[in-house]
């Protein structure tokens, strides 16, 4: 079995989590809220913007005015982190030994076409990709399983042939309702924050598709998802 591997983007292929919770903190100063950034993310990272927002007000807010403030931090993140995109260690050369082992390699992130663009075409990474799921191509995005299924049946790959990395929480509870084994990536979180990952790694460096396969063939099914922790990281947005 030829693994397929399916790459979040946030977190994963950059190491830009802080700059996005930078952008969250400074939107949230504007709008006068005291919430802190980096702990939000700690457990809702991996959700559309929108759906992040709709957690720190305490009275309703209109979908057109979520939207707006999605856009006003998506503004800041672009600005603050303009100078600053860089791949994350190790990630080319992953991919490239991937594709020489005849790996096909997807990418599925809760971002629209032109973010992913932002990091993926100015970094010259679209041609690693056999497909690409963003925001637009599914109902419900992280931490339910669409936008991992969808990947894999673009790619026309089984969920048991699925490999996902991913930096987040949401993540990897996504990939394990969509029957997936995970790699996380520690670019925010530590060992201890994931559930049970195939292997918990800082960054690409050193990581080979050789050392992949081993790793699987000790970890012959995707674990189930943790309904505890489901509870726990989701609140009422399951």
């Amino acid at each position: 079995m030829t693994p397929t591997l399916i790459f979040d983007m946030d977190g994963v292929l950059v190491d830009n989590t802080p700059v996005q919770a930078r952008a969250f903190q400074l939107l949230f100063r504007d709008l006068g809220l005291t919430t802190n950034a980096r702990k939000l993310l700690a457990r809702l990272n991996g959700m559309p913007a929108t759906t992040i927002l709709k957690t720190v007000f305490r009275r309703p807010v209109p979908d057109k005015q979520l939207k707006e403030y999605a856009s006003q931090r998506e503004f800041l993140y672009r600005t603050l982190y303009w100078n600053k995109r860089r791949a994350m260690p190790g990630l080319v050369a992953f991919l490239e030994a991937a594709r020489g082992a005849g790996f096909q390699i997807g990418l599925g992130t809760g971002s629209p076409p032109e973010t992913i663009s932002y990091i993926v075409d100015h970094l010259d990474l679209r041609r690693y990709f056999d497909v690409i799921i963003g925001k637009e191509d599914v109902d419900k995005g992280k931490p339910h399983a669409d936008t991992f299924s969808v990947a894999a049946a673009k790619l026309g790959a089984r969920p048991e042939d699925c490999i996902v990395f991913e930096d987040a929480v949401l993540g990897e509870q996504a990939a394990y309702r969509a029957g997936m084994r995970c790699v996380a990536v520690g670019s925010t979180l530590k060992e201890k924050d994931f559930q049970n990952p195939l292997a918990y790694i800082k960054d690409f460096t050193g990581f080979t598709p050789e050392r992949l396969l081993e790793l699987l063939a000790q970890q012959p099914q995707a674990p189930k998802p943790d309904k505890q922790r489901a509870q726990r990281q989701y609140m009422h947005l399951d």
